[in-house]
């Protein structure tokens, strides 16, 4: 049978409620996933992995890729580390923790680069490969930065910037210095989820079912990737999040029901108990009342 080259539409930058300042649970963000297109879904809490990894493991269900992930947070910034199943240092330094995400198999991408308020890195302190990433005669550029691993992607399309400055910004920094460009919704809640990702190309793939988180982690590594972020339209945008509402209203239904249920048994349960307790104590006490009158 003939393969050919497949294009894979990845959010890989979404929060669950495993983040300290996330909403959603992964089976609601997975779902969601699936009915709007996309073909993965990484979910990158912060330092905490557990949702990721169970996020990951469902993904198939789903028609998903599973592909765990973290926002990690460095010394200089915050780092995603797509790929790994295990938690990275905390608070090392940019250089190191790329370095360690390299060695476990996964893929450096630097998220929300140059905003400070969201700690987003410095361009000082973001490896290129063994070349400095200053670009600012007014930085000097670490000498732990000089000759460490690079980085493998930047977001050059985040959906959370208010304004383009900042993508544009990124966009101009990954050509310059020849990386890959990566677009995300940076999701922490359902309505954002893909509002913004990358297209990856796959090659002599023949199927979403086929494709391995491996086969995606190569993909981004050989930036075989597009962006796909823009602001929506205003109507998109509204459909879009009418479509979550409706959907978690549905989701939030269904689970209240079943926890509904739940309870409903228990409480059935705990009466019925309390009421056989009850008979067998008063059994005991009609007997005791028997005995003193012999």
């Amino acid at each position: 049978m003939s393969t050919q080259n497949l294009t894979l539409r990845i959010d890989p930058h979404v929060h669950s409620e495993d983040s300290y300042d996330g909403h959603e649970p992964v089976d609601l963000i997975l779902e969601h996933a699936a009915d709007i297109g996309l073909d993965a879904v990484v979910i990158t809490d912060h330092d905490v992995m557990g949702e990721s990894l169970r996020a990951a493991e469902m993904a198939p269900e789903y028609g998903l890729v599973g592909i765990p992930g973290v926002e990690v947070s460095t010394a200089h910034g915050h780092l995603l580390a797509i790929g790994v199943d295990s938690m990275p240092p905390h608070r090392e330094s940019y250089a190191e923790t790329v370095a360690w995400i390299h060695d476990h198999g996964g893929v450096a991408i630097v998220p929300h680069p140059f905003q400070r308020s969201r700690h987003g890195v410095r361009r000082k302190y973001i490896p290129i490969g063994g070349a400095d990433a200053s670009g600012d005669t007014e930085e000097t550029v670490p000498a732990a930065v000089a000759g460490a691993d690079g980085v493998d992607a930047i977001e050059a399309f985040n959906a959370w910037l208010f304004t383009g400055y900042r993508n544009r910004k990124a966009r101009r920094f990954a050509a310059e210095n020849d990386l890959a460009a990566v677009a995300a919704s940076d999701a922490h809640t359902l309505e954002y989820v893909g509002r913004a990702f990358t297209e990856v190309t796959i090659p002599d793939a023949d199927s979403v079912a086929a494709v391995t988180a491996t086969d995606v982690l190569d993909a981004l590594r050989a930036g075989s990737t597009s962006v796909a972020g823009r602001r929506a339209p205003v109507p998109m945008a509204a459909r879009h999040y009418a479509i979550a509402a409706a959907r978690k209203s549905g989701y939030y239904a269904k689970t209240g029901a079943i926890r509904s249920a739940a309870a409903a048994r228990w409480g059935a349960m705990t009466a019925a108990s309390t009421a056989r307790v009850g008979a067998v104590q008063g059994a005991h006490r009609i007997a005791r009342v028997a005995s003193w009158l012999r």
